[in-house]
């Protein structure tokens, strides 16, 4: 049985004559972009300079490819492949290596997490396909992405918040760790409240702990801001469950133990949301 060579394989360590490697000048046309590219969005002023750097001085470092059947996928280089082609050019240099779908989806998430070119919830969703398709754990995610499983934990819980809080974080209206705040919050509607708040008084992420603090009536846990241990200890286990019911169901979620059992909580906003839960549940 082939031993399976994983992420670390694909990440370039030293020169393409270190790696013996061959580079390859193929047609743009025969790249198809990464279906497991995290980040949505590649414009901007920095895409503009590399532009016209790419048209002075070409392409200095190699995409990194695998082949799909005629044409290639992208692994690595995504911002180089726009880049290339809005500067005109043909034919751009690639490095064509092996990998699997999730070692695609891996290397996409750590090159953007390490140049910070992601927004949250593009980080959030990545981590979430990590688990939905692949059956990773938050554990496991977290340590093939070189992350902490509370930092992990802490960014899935943004996909729980709603629609317009995540398009706000998404335009830049409002910081992760604002979204974090809001995203401890058990009532979506308190939540919403405090977001509009937030974006008109343009409260910093301290602030906005301490409101949300007076609006529920207690604190909210630490590890929801900072990402350290939780106020109230759960089993790592149980913790994975409870991720993974609040993606599946896209509603708050909480388990309690109790002994041997406990309670699983959901949290609805209103009788519509009641509703699409319950089909969800039911089939």
């Amino acid at each position: 049985m082939q031993k399976r060579k994983g992420i670390r394989s694909l990440i370039p360590t030293g020169t393409i004559e270190q790696r013996k490697e061959t580079i390859e000048e193929v047609p743009v046309e025969s790249i198809v972009p990464s279906r497991f590219q995290p980040r949505q969005e590649v414009a901007g002023e920095s895409l503009e300079e590399l532009v016209e750097s790419i048209k002075t001085h070409g392409i200095l470092q190699p995409l990194v490819v695998r082949r799909r059947g005629h044409d290639m996928e992208l692994i690595a280089g995504e911002r180089r492949l726009h880049a290339a082609r809005e500067a005109g050019l043909a034919r751009v240099p690639v490095v064509v290596r092996e990998a699997s779908d999730q070692e695609m989806l891996e290397l996409a998430l750590v090159e953007n997490l390490q140049r910070e070119d992601i927004n949250p919830l593009e980080a959030a969703r990545a981590y979430w396909r990590l688990m939905n398709e692949f059956g990773l754990t938050q554990e496991q995610a977290a340590q093939r992405v070189g992350k902490s499983r509370s930092a992990v934990a802490n960014s899935l819980r943004l996909l729980s918040l709603p629609e317009p809080i995540q398009e706000s974080l998404r335009r830049g209206e409002i910081e992760e760790g604002h979204g974090k705040v809001l995203a401890g919050m058990e009532n979506a509607r308190l939540a919403l409240r405090l977001w509009r708040r937030v974006v008109k008084r343009s409260l910093s992420v301290k602030a906005t702990a301490e409101a949300a603090a007076k609006l529920t009536g207690r604190n909210v846990p630490r590890g929801t801001i900072l990402g350290g241990p939780k106020s109230r200890a759960l089993d790592p286990n149980l913790q994975d469950l409870q991720e993974r019911l609040t993606q599946k169901l896209s509603a708050r979620v909480r388990l309690k133990q109790r002994g041997q059992g406990g309670v699983v909580e959901i949290a609805y906003a209103d009788g519509e949301e009641l509703d699409r839960i319950f089909w969800e549940i039911v089939g």
